[in-house]
């Protein structure tokens, strides 16, 4: 299924645990031009970096890319994307993809995938990628999401905890997901995203995600169609991607 889908990028310079990480040198390229050429790749209609950072504006900017400028201070990258989104000239119906400004191996495939989720149900307002959970100790690490779905593969609930959970000892190994943190939403649902009711249980488990589920938004998923890579979070991440990135272009 084709369908038209525009893409922003959040990126900031701060980085708690690798500093500047959006400018650093990736095969004489910075991290974030590597992350504005895999959403180029997906065909989307357009792509924005949406960033309070001057040089990371110019770092785009000298690579081809286009720029929304935002606010500094925001909490989340999702908050970024609603600020871009009302500076924007989207309409309610247009989808938006959000890829994270420290994911330079997501898959075209999987941008293209999150957008056509979304357009194929009209009652969601976003939509998002999971991937099957290989081992027991994955399931019960709280640094992976989970989530659990209902039957037309509508969110049921996200957490950090090992979900679902079997009360006969054991691990669900066919029915244990893994959430992938690629996001779809309809324009009209991020401008909103900030007057969202403050959620409890977003705050108990510290995923956003949750705002939108207990304020009773539709949350449509899949399994991803590709293997999705980590993102870049910590030096050690940055030197695999770099050697990565050495082995291709050699």
């Amino acid at each position: 299924m084709n369908v038209d889908f525009h893409i922003l990028i959040p990126a900031r310079l701060d980085s708690t645990r690798l500093p500047q990480k959006a400018l650093a040198d990736i095969a004489g390229r910075p991290l974030i031009v590597h992350v504005l050429e895999r959403a180029l790749a997906s065909g989307a209609s357009s792509v924005q970096v949406a960033t309070d950072s001057d040089r990371i504006a110019e770092a785009v900017r000298a690579a081809g890319g286009r720029v929304v400028m935002t606010a500094p201070g925001h909490r989340s990258g999702t908050d970024r994307l609603a600020e871009a989104a009302e500076l924007g000239s989207f309409s309610d119906q247009d989808i938006v993809v959000n890829l994270q400004g420290d994911e330079p191996g997501m898959p075209a495939s999987c941008l293209q995938q999150v957008a056509a989720l979304l357009a194929a149900d009209p009652d969601a307002s976003m939509a998002t990628l999971w991937q099957a959970i290989e081992s027991t100790r994955e399931w019960s690490d709280p640094n992976v999401v989970k989530l659990v779905v209902d039957n037309l593969g509508r969110a049921l609930y996200f957490s950090r905890a090992p979900i679902p959970h079997s009360r006969d000892a054991g691990w669900p190994e066919q029915q244990a997901r893994r959430h992938v943190g690629l996001y779809a939403y309809r324009a009209a649902a991020l401008r909103q995203w900030t007057r969202l009711p403050a959620s409890p249980l977003e705050q108990l488990e510290s995923l956003e995600q949750l705002r939108a589920l207990q304020a009773g938004w539709v949350i449509v998923t899949d399994q991803a169609c590709r293997s999705i890579p980590p993102g870049i979070d910590t030096a050690d991440d940055l030197a695999r991607f770099r050697t990565l990135v050495a082995g291709t272009e050699a």
